[in-house]
């Protein structure tokens, strides 16, 4: 009995000429999405995609590779303007956003939603030594 082989249609998604970017910079690596006004993701890139190892995936120049990968293909797809929301506390969250200004996404607003404690767990106990 042979087993019949579906193939797979690769999703679409509409590319408007408004977007949003996300940055999410943690200490170790730095993600940058290109989404749609649905949430749908056109571009993504990481300083990790790029090919950058170690403690150098967190600088500003890995930053700025990622963001110029993701942003060239997000403007042939046809984005224009993008609000920017950045999460996270690494270095060249202003690079990056720099970067995609400099590719032709213009830049309208720069949210900074990085999740803030209000006063949330119990600090562990004093050191004793």
């Amino acid at each position: 009995m042979a087993k019949s082989t579906k193939s797979s249609k690769k999703r679409t998604v509409k590319v408007e000429a408004v977007g949003t970017v996300h940055i999410n910079a943690t200490f170790n690596n730095i993600i940058i999405s290109l989404t749609n006004m649905q949430g749908q993701v056109v571009a993504w890139s990481s300083a990790g995609k790029m090919g950058f190892r170690g403690s150098k995936k967190n600088t500003p120049y890995a930053v700025q590779m990622a963001a110029d990968d993701c942003g060239k293909k997000a403007y042939d797809l046809g984005m224009r303007k993008a609000k920017v929301y950045v999460k996270g506390p690494g270095a060249g969250r202003e690079s990056a956003i720099r970067t995609l200004n400099n590719l032709g996404i213009d830049i309208g607003e720069i949210i900074d939603v990085t999740p803030m404690p209000h006063n949330g767990c119990r600090p562990p106990k004093r050191r004793r030594i």
